[in-house]
């Protein structure tokens, strides 16, 4: 167990583990550069130790691997899964007590623990200037703090198991705030400082919120965990840990975490918004600006010898990956418990989390009717029910015990057995006019669009295909390529408007009626079919984050039957790029080189 972000380090490097870049560098684009090369190399985590412009040492891609993430959570992992075993099935306990007997130490880090002495966050004081600046990408707004742990408490509370700890990007500088008085807190739907922040409104109190950086690597983490409402992240923190998390209070009444590396105290500016952004994020495309919450900065505090740690998001995977990675191992006999009947669910990294969401869900009520989707339509709507997960744009849930090999996180066998069964005529099930992710701008405007349910179940219906139709032809196909089995992406001319879209792609639909496209159930239309189907990563991220399912989905044959659509024949998304999109994220030619002529990529495999 570890005692600070510098043990951690030190035990990286002694393990073969980390790298450290005594060059001095700049946190304008060279530093993510740098991440971003030695990351896709899967190399070690990177200790900076000469920032251009701040006094203070940065790491990166600390968790860049499923390996090195185990690894810094090796002495607490099972025991935290011990934990979730008990709460998905106390009965596990008194059947087999001995395995489960060091389970309440366990749980009794969960509880925070108040320091009466302020050290060693307190040691010394700093202004956000001195700060590494970190920018990862060309049109960023400024430079940002990319894994924040951001703490807020409701009015007038002191009580950390009250607190909300999550990981919402501030933004340093640049647009119209003032350099050391001012920062931007970006939030997103369905996010716990949201409720405080409506608390606060309503109250004549001073909303405070502190924003730590570096510490315990189980706290930063832990800002991530889809934890329930009205249970604090700090218990999470503090099992994961292996101690409990340690917290005061300085002279102004702000919350101090007492592990922190840095601690930004400030005051939420009620009935104050600015302009925060452009961001690059992580599902590949820059988040736009937008008028968000203004903090007002009072002190900047950080311990002794402390080390700035950041990340640097872009399109999936990336070192994030390994957060959705960890939860899923951790939380999985859960599942069932949030979702009853529910075996499994994968919101898929490559495509963004939020745009797919594939899942497995069982069939138990009525065994004996004709196998059709019934029970995990219920559990679909529950999925979009409940938190983040109603955020997910594509849904798509196959039956539990129609192939007993099935496995959400193998995403070709998924979508041939999903493409083996899907009726059209019967498995689309949409919503419109909804909330959709915040990063996600396919829709018809910030925050809305649509989703769409598909189901499977039952037998084989088709066989898949994996060779181009030789009748398939049409003046608007420029290129075409079998992406999957069952699967073909059509290049077509760019998209422009959506009134020309419709009667275009309607009249390109009746032309394929007469074409042999029995084997293939879905079709995708995109700028590019050989990049789409370069690798399965390639067509998830492109079809599923360039396309709204109400506006963007067409079929061979459809219909419109007592308000349900449906299709005779083969599917079609149209996933071109539209003019209201967000700009994909390229990182600087130059800066890309620059730093390939330096840096030892050769010794990472």
């Amino acid at each position: 167990m570890y005692n600070s972000l510098q043990d951690v380090v030190l035990d990286l490097q002694k393990n073969g583990m980390l790298i450290r870049i005594k060059k001095k560098v700049d946190p304008d684009l060279e530093i993510a550069e740098i991440h971003r090369q030695i990351y896709d190399k899967q190399g070690p985590a990177i200790f900076f130790e000469n920032i251009k412009g701040s006094p203070f040492p940065g790491l990166s891609n600390l968790y860049g691997t499923f390996d090195r993430t185990e690894f810094l959570f090796r002495k607490t992992i099972q025991k935290v899964k011990k934990v979730i075993e008990i709460k998905a099935d106390p009965s596990r306990l008194l059947r087999n007590p001995l395995k489960y007997l060091t389970t309440p130490l366990t749980a009794l880090t969960a509880l925070p623990m108040k320091s009466w002495l302020s050290s060693p966050v307190m040691y010394g004081q700093t202004t956000i200037d001195q700060l590494p600046m970190i920018k990862s990408w060309p049109m960023d707004g400024g430079a940002f703090i990319t894994l924040p742990q951001v703490l807020s408490l409701p009015p007038g509370s002191k009580n950390p198991m009250e607190s909300n700890l999550g990981m919402y990007r501030i933004q340093l500088s640049g647009n119209q705030y003032e350099l050391n008085k001012q920062v931007g807190l970006h939030y997103q739907l369905h996010r716990g400082v949201g409720v405080h922040h409506e608390m606060y409104n309503r109250s004549d109190a001073p909303f405070k919120v502190s924003v730590f950086v570096g510490g315990l690597p189980s706290h930063a983490f832990s800002a991530i965990m889809p934890m329930p409402e009205g249970i604090s992240e700090l218990t999470f923190a503090g099992m994961l840990s292996g101690k409990r998390f340690r917290y005061t209070f300085d002279d102004q009444d702000h919350f101090i975490s007492s592990d922190a590396d840095f601690v930004i105290t400030g005051t939420i500016l009620k009935n104050k918004k600015l302009p925060e952004g452009p961001f690059g994020d992580h599902l590949g495309y820059y988040s736009l600006m937008h008028d968000f919450p203004v903090m007002q900065i009072d002190r900047v505090y950080h311990r002794k010898n402390p080390i700035w740690h950041f990340t640097v998001v872009g399109r999936p995977p990336q070192e994030d990956s390994s957060f959705g990675y960890l939860i899923h191992k951790m939380v999985e006999d859960l599942t069932s418990q949030e979702f009853p009947g529910l075996t499994e669910l994968h919101a898929v990294d490559a495509a963004g989390v939020h745009p797919l969401l594939l899942a497995i869900g069982q069939e138990r009520y009525m065994p004996f009717r004709d196998p059709k989707p019934e029970e995990i339509l219920t559990i679909a709507n529950r999925i979009l029910g409940s938190g983040q997960t109603s955020l997910a744009k594509y849904v798509m849930i196959a039956a539990y015990g129609d192939d007993p090999k099935l496995d959400t996180h193998n995403l070709a066998h998924f979508f041939k057995h999903f493409l083996e069964r899907v009726d059209w005529t019967r498995d689309l099930h949409f919503q419109t006019k909804t909330t959709i992710d915040t990063l996600d701008y396919s829709g018809d405007g910030w925050n809305g669009g649509s989703k769409v349910v598909m189901a499977c179940r039952g037998a084989k219906v088709r066989e898949l295909k994996d060779e181009i139709p030789k009748d398939i032809s049409h003046p608007m196909i420029v290129k075409s390529s079998v992406i999957l089995p069952g699967i073909l992406g059509l290049s077509i001319a760019s998209f422009t408007t959506y009134e020309k879209a419709e009667t275009e792609i309607i009249a390109f639909v009746r032309s394929l009626s007469s074409a042999d496209l029995k084997g293939f159930p879905l079709i995708v239309l995109c700028d590019d079919s050989e990049f789409t189907a370069a690798g399965i990563n390639n067509f998830v991220w492109v079809t599923f984050t360039r396309s709204n399912p109400s506006h963007d989905i067409y079929g061979i044959d459809a219909f419109v039957s007592y308000k349900h659509w449906w299709c005779r024949g083969s599917l079609i998304i149209d996933a071109r790029k539209k003019p209201h999109h967000a700009p994909e994220l390229v990182a600087d030619k130059n800066i890309s080189e620059s730093v390939s002529s330096w840096l030892p990529l050769d010794h990472f495999h």
